[in-house]
Protein backbone atom coordinates (compact mmCIF):
# COMPACT_ATOMS: atom_id res chain seq x y z
CA UNK A 1 0.00 0.00 0.00
CA UNK A 2 1.03 3.10 -0.88
CA UNK A 3 0.72 6.38 1.36
CA UNK A 4 0.56 10.04 0.11
CA UNK A 5 0.67 13.02 2.77
CA UNK A 6 -1.63 16.08 1.21
CA UNK A 7 -0.26 19.57 2.69
CA UNK A 8 -0.86 23.08 2.27
CA UNK A 9 -1.03 26.42 3.95
CA UNK A 10 -4.38 27.59 5.24
CA UNK A 11 -6.59 28.33 2.17
CA UNK A 12 -4.27 26.81 -0.64
CA UNK A 13 -6.86 23.87 -1.65
CA UNK A 14 -5.65 21.20 -0.02
CA UNK A 15 -9.10 20.35 0.90
CA UNK A 16 -10.80 20.92 -2.74
CA UNK A 17 -8.00 18.40 -4.18
CA UNK A 18 -8.69 16.21 -0.93
CA UNK A 19 -12.51 16.02 -2.03
CA UNK A 20 -11.78 15.60 -5.76
CA UNK A 21 -10.31 12.13 -4.67
CA UNK A 22 -12.49 11.00 -2.60
CA UNK A 23 -14.94 11.51 -4.63
CA UNK A 24 -12.92 9.47 -7.49
CA UNK A 25 -12.87 6.67 -4.59
CA UNK A 26 -9.14 7.48 -3.19
CA UNK A 27 -9.50 6.25 0.82
CA UNK A 28 -8.93 10.03 2.05
CA UNK A 29 -8.44 10.91 5.82
CA UNK A 30 -8.31 14.32 7.40
CA UNK A 31 -6.62 15.49 10.01
CA UNK A 32 -9.62 18.02 11.27
CA UNK A 33 -12.00 14.70 11.54
CA UNK A 34 -9.48 12.86 13.04
CA UNK A 35 -8.98 15.22 15.77
CA UNK A 36 -12.47 15.62 16.28
CA UNK A 37 -12.35 11.95 17.12
CA UNK A 38 -9.86 11.37 19.76
CA UNK A 39 -11.63 14.44 21.75
CA UNK A 40 -15.23 12.89 21.13
CA UNK A 41 -17.34 13.45 24.71
CA UNK A 42 -15.78 10.66 27.07
CA UNK A 43 -12.40 9.97 25.43
CA UNK A 44 -9.56 10.24 27.37
CA UNK A 45 -8.37 13.01 25.12
CA UNK A 46 -11.13 15.23 26.28
CA UNK A 47 -10.08 14.57 30.06
CA UNK A 48 -6.70 15.79 29.30
CA UNK A 49 -7.98 19.01 27.23
CA UNK A 50 -10.34 19.67 30.00
CA UNK A 51 -7.71 19.32 33.02
CA UNK A 52 -5.26 21.64 30.77
CA UNK A 53 -7.80 24.27 30.03
CA UNK A 54 -10.37 23.84 32.40
CA UNK A 55 -14.43 23.60 32.19
CA UNK A 56 -14.99 26.31 30.18
CA UNK A 57 -13.76 24.71 26.82
CA UNK A 58 -17.19 22.49 27.46
CA UNK A 59 -19.91 23.35 25.87
CA UNK A 60 -23.33 23.05 28.03
CA UNK A 61 -23.92 19.36 26.44
CA UNK A 62 -20.20 18.49 27.79
CA UNK A 63 -18.71 17.90 24.32
CA UNK A 64 -15.83 20.22 23.57
CA UNK A 65 -16.17 23.91 22.56
CA UNK A 66 -13.86 24.28 19.76
CA UNK A 67 -14.19 28.06 19.47
CA UNK A 68 -13.74 28.70 22.94
CA UNK A 69 -10.63 26.22 22.43
CA UNK A 70 -9.37 28.14 19.61
CA UNK A 71 -10.17 31.56 20.83
CA UNK A 72 -8.32 30.31 23.95
CA UNK A 73 -4.20 29.47 22.35
CA UNK A 74 -4.99 31.51 19.24
CA UNK A 75 -2.80 34.26 20.47
CA UNK A 76 -1.21 31.92 23.72
CA UNK A 77 1.83 30.34 21.86
CA UNK A 78 2.23 28.10 25.64
CA UNK A 79 -1.01 26.77 25.55
CA UNK A 80 -1.21 26.01 21.78
CA UNK A 81 1.98 24.17 22.00
CA UNK A 82 0.57 22.60 25.24
CA UNK A 83 -3.08 21.39 23.12
CA UNK A 84 -1.16 20.05 20.58
CA UNK A 85 1.22 18.09 23.02
CA UNK A 86 -1.80 16.55 24.11
CA UNK A 87 -3.72 16.22 20.13
CA UNK A 88 -0.76 15.42 18.00
CA UNK A 89 0.02 12.03 19.52
CA UNK A 90 -3.17 10.95 19.64
CA UNK A 91 -3.81 12.13 15.90
CA UNK A 92 -1.17 10.46 14.72
CA UNK A 93 -2.21 7.05 16.62
CA UNK A 94 -5.43 7.25 14.94
CA UNK A 95 -4.17 7.83 11.80
CA UNK A 96 -1.93 4.80 12.01
CA UNK A 97 -5.15 2.99 13.22
CA UNK A 98 -7.19 4.37 9.38
CA UNK A 99 -3.89 3.63 7.48
CA UNK A 100 -3.91 -0.06 8.98
CA UNK A 101 -7.71 -0.85 8.53
CA UNK A 102 -7.39 0.60 4.72
CA UNK A 103 -4.34 -1.87 4.23
CA UNK A 104 -6.45 -4.88 5.94
CA UNK A 105 -9.45 -3.65 3.33
CA UNK A 106 -6.61 -4.36 -0.16
CA UNK A 107 -6.48 -0.52 -0.47
CA UNK A 108 -3.56 0.29 -2.97
CA UNK A 109 -3.30 3.93 -2.52
CA UNK A 110 -4.21 5.65 0.67
CA UNK A 111 -4.12 9.50 1.34
CA UNK A 112 -3.58 11.84 4.51
CA UNK A 113 -4.62 15.38 4.20
CA UNK A 114 -2.19 16.80 6.84
CA UNK A 115 -1.86 20.81 6.82
CA UNK A 116 0.89 20.40 9.65
CA UNK A 117 2.95 17.95 7.85
CA UNK A 118 6.52 19.84 7.74
CA UNK A 119 5.14 21.91 10.69
CA UNK A 120 5.41 18.80 13.29
CA UNK A 121 8.42 16.84 10.66
CA UNK A 122 6.42 13.63 9.76
CA UNK A 123 6.70 13.85 6.29
CA UNK A 124 9.38 10.80 6.10
CA UNK A 125 6.05 8.95 7.65
CA UNK A 126 5.02 8.86 3.53
CA UNK A 127 5.96 7.18 0.61
CA UNK A 128 5.09 10.58 -1.48
CA UNK A 129 4.20 14.57 -0.48
CA UNK A 130 1.58 15.74 -2.29
CA UNK A 131 1.95 20.21 -1.74
CA UNK A 132 -0.94 22.56 -2.59
CA UNK A 133 0.34 25.87 -2.95
CA UNK A 134 -1.38 29.18 -3.71
CA UNK A 135 0.42 32.70 -3.84
CA UNK A 136 0.07 35.23 -0.58
CA UNK A 137 -1.96 37.24 -2.66
CA UNK A 138 -4.33 34.90 -3.63
CA UNK A 139 -4.58 32.93 -0.06
CA UNK A 140 -5.45 35.79 1.34
CA UNK A 141 -7.83 37.27 -0.73
CA UNK A 142 -10.02 33.74 -0.42
CA UNK A 143 -9.46 34.47 3.72
CA UNK A 144 -11.23 37.24 3.32
CA UNK A 145 -13.68 36.96 0.29
CA UNK A 146 -14.84 33.15 0.74
CA UNK A 147 -14.61 32.89 4.68
CA UNK A 148 -15.22 36.54 5.59
CA UNK A 149 -11.76 36.71 8.08
CA UNK A 150 -10.54 40.46 8.87
CA UNK A 151 -7.62 41.38 6.63
CA UNK A 152 -5.47 41.78 9.66
CA UNK A 153 -6.58 38.35 11.09
CA UNK A 154 -6.11 36.20 7.67
CA UNK A 155 -2.51 37.98 7.82
CA UNK A 156 -1.91 36.69 11.34
CA UNK A 157 -2.92 33.40 10.75
CA UNK A 158 -1.05 32.93 7.02
CA UNK A 159 1.72 34.59 9.59
CA UNK A 160 1.75 31.82 11.97
CA UNK A 161 2.39 29.30 9.64
CA UNK A 162 5.71 27.56 8.29
CA UNK A 163 6.83 29.52 4.71
CA UNK A 164 5.01 27.52 1.95
CA UNK A 165 8.64 28.02 -0.09
CA UNK A 166 9.73 26.20 2.01
CA UNK A 167 7.24 23.15 1.77
CA UNK A 168 7.49 23.13 -1.99
CA UNK A 169 11.14 21.85 -1.82
CA UNK A 170 10.57 19.54 0.36
CA UNK A 171 7.27 17.85 -1.82
CA UNK A 172 7.79 15.34 -4.10
CA UNK A 173 4.51 17.13 -6.09
CA UNK A 174 2.90 20.73 -6.25
CA UNK A 175 -0.15 21.54 -7.34
CA UNK A 176 -0.22 25.21 -7.85
CA UNK A 177 -3.89 26.90 -7.43
CA UNK A 178 -3.83 30.63 -8.11
CA UNK A 179 -6.38 30.21 -10.75
CA UNK A 180 -9.73 28.54 -10.92
CA UNK A 181 -11.72 26.23 -9.43
CA UNK A 182 -11.86 24.25 -12.60
CA UNK A 183 -8.34 24.67 -12.63
CA UNK A 184 -7.28 23.07 -9.41
CA UNK A 185 -9.97 20.11 -9.89
CA UNK A 186 -7.74 19.14 -13.32
CA UNK A 187 -4.22 19.09 -11.58
CA UNK A 188 -5.86 17.16 -8.56
CA UNK A 189 -6.98 14.34 -11.25
CA UNK A 190 -3.32 14.60 -13.23
CA UNK A 191 -1.65 14.01 -9.96
CA UNK A 192 -4.15 11.49 -8.81
CA UNK A 193 -2.96 9.67 -11.95
CA UNK A 194 0.65 9.93 -11.05
CA UNK A 195 0.49 8.98 -7.85
CA UNK A 196 -1.76 5.48 -9.06
CA UNK A 197 0.93 4.56 -11.18
CA UNK A 198 3.99 5.10 -8.30
CA UNK A 199 1.28 2.49 -6.54
CA UNK A 200 1.16 0.00 -9.79
CA UNK A 201 -2.42 1.11 -9.99
CA UNK A 202 -2.62 1.21 -14.34
CA UNK A 203 -4.94 3.48 -16.08
CA UNK A 204 -8.37 2.71 -16.58
CA UNK A 205 -9.34 2.29 -20.05
CA UNK A 206 -13.30 2.97 -20.78
CA UNK A 207 -15.52 2.05 -23.79
CA UNK A 208 -18.03 4.68 -22.97
CA UNK A 209 -20.88 4.02 -26.47
CA UNK A 210 -21.33 0.46 -27.32
CA UNK A 211 -24.63 -1.68 -27.87
CA UNK A 212 -25.82 -5.06 -27.47
CA UNK A 213 -28.69 -7.27 -28.07
CA UNK A 214 -30.43 -4.85 -26.19
CA UNK A 215 -30.65 -2.90 -29.19
CA UNK A 216 -33.12 -2.96 -32.78
CA UNK A 217 -29.76 -3.44 -34.62
CA UNK A 218 -27.25 -5.32 -32.78
CA UNK A 219 -26.99 -9.24 -31.57
CA UNK A 220 -24.01 -9.03 -29.52
CA UNK A 221 -24.72 -11.08 -25.91
CA UNK A 222 -23.53 -8.42 -23.53
CA UNK A 223 -21.46 -11.12 -21.59
CA UNK A 224 -19.39 -11.57 -24.81
CA UNK A 225 -19.50 -7.71 -24.99
CA UNK A 226 -17.92 -7.14 -21.63
CA UNK A 227 -15.31 -10.11 -22.18
CA UNK A 228 -14.07 -8.77 -25.39
CA UNK A 229 -13.40 -5.69 -23.93
CA UNK A 230 -11.79 -7.19 -20.91
CA UNK A 231 -9.81 -9.18 -23.23
CA UNK A 232 -8.61 -5.71 -25.17
CA UNK A 233 -7.53 -4.07 -21.93
CA UNK A 234 -10.72 -2.09 -21.48
CA UNK A 235 -11.98 -2.31 -17.77
CA UNK A 236 -15.58 -0.60 -18.24
CA UNK A 237 -18.02 -0.07 -20.41
CA UNK A 238 -21.15 1.80 -21.07
CA UNK A 239 -23.96 -0.33 -22.45
CA UNK A 240 -26.06 2.11 -24.38
CA UNK A 241 -28.54 0.56 -26.42
CA UNK A 242 -31.45 2.22 -28.06
CA UNK A 243 -33.80 3.48 -26.28
CA UNK A 244 -33.65 -0.02 -24.07
CA UNK A 245 -32.19 0.18 -20.39
CA UNK A 246 -33.08 -2.96 -19.74
CA UNK A 247 -29.88 -4.98 -20.54
CA UNK A 248 -27.52 -2.39 -19.21
CA UNK A 249 -29.23 -2.32 -15.83
CA UNK A 250 -29.07 -6.01 -15.49
CA UNK A 251 -25.06 -6.07 -16.35
CA UNK A 252 -24.54 -3.36 -13.82
CA UNK A 253 -25.84 -4.87 -11.18
CA UNK A 254 -24.33 -8.36 -12.41
CA UNK A 255 -20.34 -6.47 -12.60
CA UNK A 256 -21.07 -3.18 -10.86
CA UNK A 257 -16.98 -2.37 -11.00
CA UNK A 258 -16.98 -2.87 -14.88
CA UNK A 259 -20.36 -1.90 -16.63
CA UNK A 260 -21.95 1.98 -16.65
CA UNK A 261 -26.10 1.52 -17.32
CA UNK A 262 -26.60 3.60 -20.31
CA UNK A 263 -29.29 4.39 -22.79
CA UNK A 264 -28.92 6.30 -26.21
CA UNK A 265 -32.32 7.78 -27.06
CA UNK A 266 -33.23 9.28 -30.42
CA UNK A 267 -35.20 12.07 -29.29
CA UNK A 268 -37.84 13.91 -31.02
CA UNK A 269 -35.44 15.70 -33.30
CA UNK A 270 -34.07 12.64 -34.40
CA UNK A 271 -30.85 13.52 -32.83
CA UNK A 272 -29.37 11.16 -30.25
CA UNK A 273 -28.48 12.02 -26.91
CA UNK A 274 -26.88 9.25 -24.53
CA UNK A 275 -27.80 9.01 -20.59
CA UNK A 276 -25.09 7.39 -18.32
CA UNK A 277 -25.63 6.38 -14.96
CA UNK A 278 -29.63 5.87 -15.42
CA UNK A 279 -32.03 3.56 -13.71
CA UNK A 280 -35.22 4.50 -15.88
CA UNK A 281 -35.55 3.92 -19.47
CA UNK A 282 -36.47 7.38 -21.27
CA UNK A 283 -38.93 6.97 -24.33
CA UNK A 284 -37.88 6.95 -27.84
CA UNK A 285 -39.26 10.60 -28.99
CA UNK A 286 -38.61 12.69 -26.11
CA UNK A 287 -37.46 16.00 -26.99
CA UNK A 288 -33.45 16.84 -26.48
CA UNK A 289 -33.69 19.09 -24.09
CA UNK A 290 -36.53 17.19 -22.12
CA UNK A 291 -34.21 13.86 -22.37
CA UNK A 292 -30.91 15.49 -21.27
CA UNK A 293 -33.23 16.88 -18.13
CA UNK A 294 -34.53 13.58 -17.25
CA UNK A 295 -30.99 12.25 -17.30
CA UNK A 296 -29.83 14.92 -14.92
CA UNK A 297 -32.86 14.03 -12.65
CA UNK A 298 -31.73 10.53 -12.88
CA UNK A 299 -28.12 11.78 -10.98
CA UNK A 300 -26.91 10.57 -14.92
CA UNK A 301 -24.68 12.16 -17.18
CA UNK A 302 -26.08 13.71 -20.45
CA UNK A 303 -23.41 12.42 -23.54
CA UNK A 304 -23.72 13.88 -26.73
CA UNK A 305 -22.82 10.96 -29.50
CA UNK A 306 -21.27 11.96 -32.72
CA UNK A 307 -22.77 15.37 -32.76
CA UNK A 308 -21.81 15.70 -36.75
CA UNK A 309 -22.85 12.28 -37.92
CA UNK A 310 -25.62 12.53 -40.67
CA UNK A 311 -28.82 10.96 -39.65
CA UNK A 312 -28.27 9.76 -35.75
CA UNK A 313 -26.41 13.23 -35.18
CA UNK A 314 -28.17 15.28 -37.28
CA UNK A 315 -25.11 16.10 -39.36
CA UNK A 316 -24.38 18.99 -36.71
CA UNK A 317 -28.15 20.48 -37.42
CA UNK A 318 -28.41 20.44 -32.89
CA UNK A 319 -24.61 20.71 -32.25
CA UNK A 320 -24.13 24.22 -31.01
CA UNK A 321 -28.03 23.63 -29.18
CA UNK A 322 -27.04 20.42 -27.23
CA UNK A 323 -23.10 20.63 -26.61
CA UNK A 324 -23.95 23.87 -23.95
CA UNK A 325 -26.54 21.05 -22.16
CA UNK A 326 -24.22 18.19 -22.36
CA UNK A 327 -21.33 17.24 -19.76
CA UNK A 328 -19.98 15.23 -22.12
CA UNK A 329 -19.49 15.27 -25.86
CA UNK A 330 -18.17 12.57 -27.81
CA UNK A 331 -14.94 13.66 -29.59
CA UNK A 332 -14.11 10.21 -31.20
CA UNK A 333 -16.69 7.68 -32.42
CA UNK A 334 -15.58 4.20 -34.11
CA UNK A 335 -18.29 4.05 -36.54
CA UNK A 336 -17.49 7.60 -38.21
CA UNK A 337 -15.38 7.02 -41.13
CA UNK A 338 -14.64 10.94 -41.51
CA UNK A 339 -11.70 12.43 -39.69
CA UNK A 340 -13.36 15.79 -40.29
CA UNK A 341 -16.43 14.90 -38.22
CA UNK A 342 -14.51 13.37 -35.20
CA UNK A 343 -11.89 17.04 -35.77
CA UNK A 344 -15.13 19.26 -35.62
CA UNK A 345 -16.76 17.01 -32.34
CA UNK A 346 -13.16 18.27 -30.60
CA UNK A 347 -13.73 21.38 -31.76
CA UNK A 348 -17.27 21.39 -30.69
CA UNK A 349 -16.16 19.93 -26.96
CA UNK A 350 -13.33 22.33 -26.39
CA UNK A 351 -15.32 25.32 -27.65
CA UNK A 352 -18.12 24.79 -24.86
CA UNK A 353 -15.36 23.24 -22.65
CA UNK A 354 -17.16 20.20 -22.31
CA UNK A 355 -15.15 17.26 -21.19
CA UNK A 356 -14.41 14.68 -23.68
CA UNK A 357 -15.95 11.42 -24.69
CA UNK A 358 -15.01 8.40 -26.58
CA UNK A 359 -16.54 5.04 -28.05
CA UNK A 360 -16.57 2.77 -30.47
CA UNK A 361 -20.55 2.92 -30.76
CA UNK A 362 -19.94 -1.34 -31.18
CA UNK A 363 -23.08 -3.20 -33.02
CA UNK A 364 -20.64 -6.46 -33.39
CA UNK A 365 -17.90 -8.34 -31.36
CA UNK A 366 -15.16 -7.00 -33.73
CA UNK A 367 -15.75 -3.35 -33.04
CA UNK A 368 -15.91 -3.27 -29.25
CA UNK A 369 -13.21 -1.32 -27.32
CA UNK A 370 -11.45 -0.21 -30.69
CA UNK A 371 -12.11 3.45 -29.44
CA UNK A 372 -11.59 4.33 -25.62
CA UNK A 373 -10.86 6.72 -22.89
CA UNK A 374 -7.92 6.38 -20.79
CA UNK A 375 -8.41 8.27 -17.41
CA UNK A 376 -7.20 7.57 -14.08
CA UNK A 377 -8.50 4.59 -12.10
CA UNK A 378 -12.03 6.07 -10.11
CA UNK A 379 -15.21 4.70 -8.50
CA UNK A 380 -17.91 3.91 -11.12
CA UNK A 381 -20.15 6.71 -10.30
CA UNK A 382 -21.27 10.01 -12.33
CA UNK A 383 -19.51 12.49 -9.94
CA UNK A 384 -16.00 10.33 -10.05
CA UNK A 385 -16.18 9.91 -14.05
CA UNK A 386 -16.94 13.92 -14.43
CA UNK A 387 -13.86 14.48 -12.92
CA UNK A 388 -11.78 11.18 -14.22
CA UNK A 389 -12.71 13.09 -17.81
CA UNK A 390 -10.65 16.12 -16.48
CA UNK A 391 -7.48 13.78 -17.57
CA UNK A 392 -8.95 11.70 -20.69
CA UNK A 393 -6.60 10.48 -23.03
CA UNK A 394 -8.57 9.74 -26.24
CA UNK A 395 -7.61 6.37 -28.34
CA UNK A 396 -9.51 5.88 -31.71
CA UNK A 397 -9.73 3.13 -34.39
CA UNK A 398 -12.26 3.90 -37.12
CA UNK A 399 -14.10 0.44 -38.10
CA UNK A 400 -14.64 -0.79 -41.52
CA UNK A 401 -17.36 0.66 -43.68
CA UNK A 402 -18.41 -3.35 -43.46
CA UNK A 403 -19.83 -3.07 -39.77
CA UNK A 404 -22.72 -1.46 -41.23
CA UNK A 405 -23.64 -4.41 -43.03
CA UNK A 406 -24.08 -6.60 -39.63
CA UNK A 407 -26.06 -4.21 -38.28
CA UNK A 408 -28.46 -4.38 -40.93
CA UNK A 409 -28.48 -8.10 -40.93
CA UNK A 410 -29.59 -7.71 -36.88
CA UNK A 411 -32.23 -5.68 -37.87
CA UNK A 412 -33.57 -8.22 -39.97
CA UNK A 413 -32.95 -11.23 -37.58
CA UNK A 414 -34.64 -9.04 -34.84
CA UNK A 415 -37.96 -9.43 -37.52
CA UNK A 416 -37.64 -13.15 -37.06
CA UNK A 417 -39.11 -15.32 -34.74
CA UNK A 418 -37.27 -16.05 -32.08
CA UNK A 419 -35.38 -12.66 -32.24
CA UNK A 420 -32.97 -12.22 -29.41
CA UNK A 421 -33.89 -9.16 -27.53
CA UNK A 422 -31.43 -8.73 -24.34
CA UNK A 423 -33.73 -10.71 -22.06
CA UNK A 424 -31.96 -14.17 -22.76
CA UNK A 425 -28.36 -13.47 -23.55
CA UNK A 426 -28.05 -17.14 -24.33
CA UNK A 427 -30.33 -17.65 -26.96
CA UNK A 428 -28.09 -14.52 -29.00
CA UNK A 429 -26.32 -15.56 -31.94
CA UNK A 430 -22.88 -13.69 -31.93
CA UNK A 431 -21.91 -11.47 -34.60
Amino acid sequence: MRSVALTGNVASGKSTVAGVWRTMGVPVVDADTLAREVVRQGTPGLAEVVAAFGEEVLAPDGTLDREALRARVFTDADARQRLEAILHPRIWEARARWMRRREAEGARLVVAEIPLLFETGREQDFDEVVMVDASTEVRLRRLVGERGMDPEEARRVMASQMDPAAKVVRAQHVIANDGSIEELRREAVRCLGALQRSAGIEPLRMDLHLHTEGSFDCLSPPEAVLARALERGVGRIAVTDHNRLHVAVRMAEAHPGRVIPGEEVKTAEGVDVIGLYLREEIPRGTPAAETVRRIREQGGIPYLPHPYASGKGGGGRLAEELAPLCDVVEVFNGRLHSMRLQERAEALAARHRKLPGAGSDAHTLLEVARTYVEVPEHANTAAALRYALLAARVHGRMSSHLVHLASTWAKVRKRLPGAPDGSDAGAARMV
